[in-house]
């Protein structure tokens, strides 16, 4: 999750809540790629979650990327919470999964390599310290009471929280991980297509990328259950907005929305205030009653956007949320995905024709199925499985005309980041589909074996 937001002035009228986000606004030429991605660690002596104090913690995972990759440490109440370095952000989750957040770069090729090179730090400090770290969407066997729980004020907020609002929403915050693809957009109108692609078309994605069969050392029934968690986490901030796919969609309706959405915190001088349920309408007048007769600057704004979780989200770019944690080559091959889909104007309208005869309720389901049964999802007349295919190819197309070559022009364009999806919808099978077939087969329901076979 995202640190605190720092920088601009008091909010003197609510005009600026929607230009902050049209200030994002960028040429095509400026468009850049951030990929983040989420793991769990664990002690490869007792495949137990890491802790995050010890020799053999979290936070030594941390010092250790400090003191021998050159990353600046970033605190929180005198402990080590995260890091930064050249543009990218280590974070941590709240049950300590680890998170790189990528700088905005070019091309797929250029956020591989950066993905490519954390896991060899993470890697190489995991192995001195006796630690692993593994890519699920979901912790196939630790129950809550056995994860840790990061020092970091927001998230002792947002547990309380979690467990008014929702039925799942700590293990969200504490037992799943995600893969997650930011992007530019170049105007309101570009913006809208692309938002309502992302949201029209993340069940392909969560389905592709499916890797959480199991929960608490059981089969769950669903191919992602992360995606299962998600719809029952908290409906003021999730899911897949209608109001996106109506006439009047852009800035100021985003706003509109993130308004009605119920504030968490206010951060001031290194502290968390308590604002739980509360409303940014009032904070902008004012009235706010964790901070009465104090009104809120545009990082308070920028903080609160942080705290929304739909499908697809817009901050200064567009978040595409619906991936599971997994495997090293999927972290790239989900760039490519959305890459190919959406900084191609050609390939990004053949992604709306796809999708835009969608109604609310065929979307909807559509989600529900993805996580169920994955690419053997079926809603009406719809197969997943050929949407998938009609998706991976359009992206391809979109990856050609682009036509970003990598290796110092060896390779031409990014499209062979698609090959493990072009493998996926080849045979039917997501990674899910993979860890049931071992768990079925060779481990005899054993999930001890998933961390030999499956980490990084």
């Amino acid at each position: 999750m995202s640190i605190p937001q720092s920088g601009g002035g008091l909010i003197e009228s609510c005009d600026q809540l929607a230009e902050y986000l049209e200030n994002g606004c960028k040429s095509v030429e400026d468009f850049r790629i951030g990929t983040e991605h989420e793991k769990f660690g664990y002690c490869k002596e007792n495949l137990l979650p890491l802790p995050y104090d010890g020799d053999q913690s979290i936070r030594a995972m941390l010092d250790g990327l400090r003191d021998e990759f050159g990353w600046a440490p970033l605190e929180e109440g005198g402990n080590i919470i995260g890091l930064t370095k050249a543009g990218a952000n280590v974070s941590l989750e709240p049950g300590g999964q680890l998170e790189l957040s990528g700088a905005p770069l070019e091309s797929v090729h250029e956020t591989c390599d950066e993905v490519n090179q954390h896991l060899d730090e993470v890697k190489t400090v995991a192995e001195r310290i006796g630690a692993g770290f593994i890519g699920l969407g979901a912790a196939p066997v630790w129950t809550h009471e056995q994860m840790p729980m990061v020092p970091k004020g927001r998230y002792r907020l947002m547990t309380d929280y979690m467990g008014r609002v929702g039925t799942h929403g700590t293990q969200m915050m504490y037992r799943t991980t995600c893969i997650q693809v930011n992007l530019d957009f170049q105007s309101e109108a570009d913006m809208v297509q692309k938002f309502r692609v992302a949201l029209a078309l993340q069940p392909v994605a969560t389905a592709l990328f499916a890797n959480s069969p199991f929960f608490e050392g059981r089969k769950t029934g669903h191919m992602s259950w992360r995606s299962r968690i998600w719809r029952d986490l908290d409906a003021d901030r999730t899911g897949l907005p209608a109001f996106v796919f109506e006439d009047g969609m852009g800035f100021e309706r985003y706003v509109d929305y993130a308004l009605d959405v119920p504030m968490y915190f206010v951060y001031r001088d290194g502290e968390y205030v308590d604002a739980l349920g509360q409303s940014f309408r009032d904070f902008l007048k004012g009235e706010l009653p964790a901070l009465p007769g104090v009104v809120p600057n545009l990082s308070d704004w920028a903080d609160h956007l942080t705290t929304i979780f739909p499908e697809a989200r817009i901050k200064r770019f567009m978040e595409m949320r619906g991936a599971d944690g997994g495997p090293w080559r999927r972290i790239c091959a989900l760039s490519a995905f959305w890459v190919g889909l959406m900084y191609d104007r050609t390939a990004l309208d053949a992604a709306w024709d796809l999708a835009k005869g969608f109604d609310a309720k065929t979307r909807e389901a559509l989600r529900v199925a993805a996580g169920v049964d994955g690419l053997e999802a079926n809603v009406s007349d719809l197969k997943m499985l050929d949407l998938a295919r009609e998706c991976v190819h359009i992206c391809r197309e979109g990856l050609k005309a682009r036509a970003r070559p990598g290796a110092g022009g060896l390779i031409p364009d990014e499209t062979h980041f698609l090959n493990t999806l072009e493998e996926v919808v080849e045979t039917g099978k997501s990674p899910a589909a993979e860890l049931l077939e071992q768990f079925d087969g060779p481990w005899n329901g054993n999930l001890d074996h998933v961390y030999a076979e499956f980490s990084y």
